[in-house]
């Protein structure tokens, strides 16, 4: 099976970079075509549009940082629409609105290409490694079509129902994730004001209750000071408000998803869109005058699981 990958930020490259290596024939498309140089030499194929993309492709991927960029990669001048046929498969891998996905299939199956939207979960260093884990949404006959892609690519894949689905899943567990790092900051902040050595506070938390995928890997960044977690702040606000959107949609009174909004949007007028998320934790430090670090952590997050083939993750019935 060719894939075509379009979109090699921090995510995509990473996993564009697992097909590579498992001997896929990949073709590769970038606004900013250096991001491609590592890919190439790996045996990448780079292509000069989303459009000759998705001519040599029987499954084309997209991974991109907004709804926006994924509308233009699809129906610009170029793009996927222009080459779009009969039994080619787009897979939508950013996180995003499920109406926007599904408006977009809508074109796309007039030209009799099918579609799924399966953004992923895990982190930057799960993406490297392909253990990461990936949403699906679409018809079961398309699930199981592009499955063999999935499990090379990811290694818990669940099947989240119809188009769309998968979306609305992701935007709910960066919402959470966002939950966490804030409460994260909090708690070590506190502690430390409280005269607890960090050390002992992190794996106080990580044996306890308290616990979350968030503390064992945004904690360690945090109390390193590389605050490092190749994930900014503009896109952290870009997913927990479509999660707001989604709530506001449903009539839900949500409380916690507006003061997350707020407490981010502070974050990118005082640090910058661009910031590290986990640097939202600078803004405590600044106002108590503490410094939240610790020796003995890591710079960066490193996934020391073993690469291994994925498997469908079945709900409980």
């Amino acid at each position: 099976m060719r894939v075509g990958f379009i979109g090699l930020g921090n995510v995509g490259c990473k996993l564009a970079g697992t097909l590579i290596r498992n001997n896929v024939r990949t073709f590769l498309y970038d606004v900013n075509k250096s991001s491609s140089s590592g890919l190439i030499k790996k045996g990448g194929i780079w292509c000069s549009s989303p459009k000759k993309i998705t001519s040599n492709s029987d499954v084309v991927i997209t991974c991109l940082p907004s709804p926006e960029a994924t509308a233009e990669v699809v129906e610009g001048l170029d793009g996927i629409l222009m080459a779009a046929s009969k039994g080619k498969v787009w897979i939508e891998m950013s996180t995003t609105q499920a109406e926007e996905v599904q408006r977009l299939s809508k074109k796309l199956l007039d030209k009799g290409m099918l579609s799924a939207d399966c953004p992923v979960s895990g982190g930057c260093h799960k993406a490297e490694t392909g253990n990461i884990s990936i949403f699906a949404g679409c018809e079961r006959s398309i699930f199981e079509r592009i499955a063999p892609i999935l499990y090379i690519l990811g290694k818990q894949i669940l099947h989240t129902g119809p188009l769309g689905s998968a979306s609305t899943l992701k935007v709910m567990t960066n919402f959470l994730a966002t939950s966490n790092l804030i409460a994260c900051c909090e708690a070590l902040v506190t502690m430390k004001a409280a005269n607890v050595d960090l050390s002992t506070t992190f794996e106080a938390i990580k044996i306890s209750s308290g616990n979350s995928f968030v503390h064992e890997t945004e904690s360690q960044v945090i109390l390193n000071g590389s605050r490092d977690i190749n994930f900014t702040l503009d896109l952290v606000l870009k997913d927990i408000s479509l999660f707001q959107e989604s709530a506001i949609k449903n009539n839900v009174p949500v409380q916690l998803s507006r003061l997350l909004n707020k407490i981010v949007e502070n974050a990118i007028n005082d640090l910058g869109p661009r910031a590290n998320s986990p640097s939202i934790i600078s803004l405590l430090e600044r106002s108590t005058g503490l410094e939240i670090l610790a020796p003995g952590f890591p710079k960066a997050i490193e996934d020391k699981e073993p690469e291994s083939t994925g498997y469908e993750v079945l709900p409980m019935v």
